[in-house]
């Protein structure tokens, strides 16, 4: 249903006979003989006079005008005295000679034109409303809101038709708009956002502290968003690794063999991040292998952090979302952002088996041989497939001891 829209003009209005807002100066005085103006004979009459006699029927067109603007969002209507008039009648009476023949011109108008059209361009208009998406922790990663075209009415149009229907005999005028479309689409935002790689490894459910630590640490880093360019840093984003915030204390790799430690399982989340990173194509700028081979992943797809000197940091040409899930056995990295339009895959090679030291002692340990092993980035566009060595590592063995008889 359409809506009427007064507006009020706080204007003080003269007479309706001045509402051209002429005054005569020296109104006493006589036009000269002979003179018509409008086909009425003025001659020999004051200029008052003459000037209320010409615009009496103008005065009463003026009482019955009235123009309505139409447009998507409401009408707008206006009538005396919003409307005025001027005309040049004034000058033809001061230039007037005798037996002279005049027409005036008389040019309707609306008051203040320019704060009322302006207004109603205002309501007419539209903003665009450009795509926009949510990212979220839980549940799907995002949602999408396809946004609104805009539109700009056309101010100039509408003053011009306004002056025309005001003195050309009209009373309704349309307000038109020009359409203001979108920058960016749905489809875009969804390629900005797309799902580049997911990267899973499992844990032992019953060594309880270290999945403790796990579970704190990928909680940290779900919902991560990266700048495009910018560097990721592990160490920046999950902090300290400290029984105040959290961490538990669990099994680590030190200098070749397992201790208790603080924080015990947060490398197994900095590995599986890495992984996930270097499946999106990420440029790994640091990364620290561990002393002894782990079991969540293969050589030389590991990833330790430590204190502040051992970090992982990468970075992509896109803007990444980084979510993270851990199940009863598992913990799991989403990357989702614009792909570069490559695949990727990482292959790894066992080089050279270091036999692990036998010693004697009095408690037996099996022990482990350590390795040497290299990591390879392979990626693929259009068919076209490169493999690039990404890293040489070398893990240290575990002795075993064999009690003596």
């Amino acid at each position: 249903m359409k809506v009427f829209v007064k507006l009020s003009l706080k204007i003080c209005i003269l007479a309706l006979a001045l509402s051209a807002g002429v005054l005569f100066l020296g109104c006493s005085e006589k036009i000269p003989s002979g003179v018509t103006v409008d086909g009425v004979n003025v001659g020999g009459i004051s200029y008052g006079e003459a000037a209320e006699i010409i615009r009496k029927d103008r005065d009463a067109e003026l009482a019955e005008k009235t123009l309505k603007i139409v447009g998507k969002e409401g009408e707008y209507v206006f009538s005396y005295p919003e409307i005025g008039y001027t005309d040049n009648l004034s000058e033809i009476l001061r230039k007037a000679e005798k037996n002279g023949n005049y027409a005036s011109v008389t040019r309707f108008y609306l008051k203040s034109e320019k704060e009322i059209l302006g207004y109603i361009c205002d309501r007419e208009s539209r903003p665009v409303r450009e795509p926009s998406f949510t990212f979220r922790k839980t549940g799907d990663p995002f949602s999408y809101d396809a946004g609104e075209d805009g539109k700009v009415a056309d101010f100039n149009r509408l003053s011009a038709d306004v002056s025309a229907a005001l003195n050309n005999g009209g009373s309704e005028v349309t307000v038109y708009s020009s359409p203001v479309p979108r920058a960016k689409t749905e489809q875009e935002l969804k390629e900005q956002t797309a799902l580049l790689s997911r990267y899973t490894t499992y844990f032992d459910p019953s060594k309880l502290a270290r999945v403790s630590n796990i579970r704190r640490a990928a909680d940290i880093l779900n919902g991560c968003v990266i700048e495009a360019g910018s560097e990721f840093s592990f160490n920046a984003v999950v902090g300290r690794r400290t029984e105040e915030r959290g961490f538990l204390p669990a099994k680590i790799i030190e200098y070749g063999e397992f201790t208790d430690g603080v924080g015990g399982g947060v490398c197994q989340v900095s590995t599986t991040l890495y992984n996930a990173a270097l499946l999106a194509g990420c440029e790994i700028r640091e990364y620290h292998p561990h002393s002894l081979p782990v079991s969540y992943v293969a050589p030389s797809r590991d990833a330790m952090v430590s204190g502040e000197e051992c970090d992982l940091k990468f970075a992509h040409s896109s803007t990444l979302f980084i979510r993270s899930e851990t199940g009863e056995n598992y913990v799991s990295f989403s990357v989702y952002g614009k792909s570069d339009g490559f695949e990727y895959s990482v292959e790894t090679e066992v080089k050279e088996t270091i036999p692990a030291p036998v010693e004697e002692g009095e408690v037996a340990r099996e022990g482990a041989p350590g390795l040497i092993s290299e990591g390879y980035i392979v990626a693929q566009k259009n068919g076209v497939v490169t493999k690039k060595l990404l890293r040489r590592d070398r893990y240290l063995p575990q002795k075993r001891v064999e009690v003596s008889e």
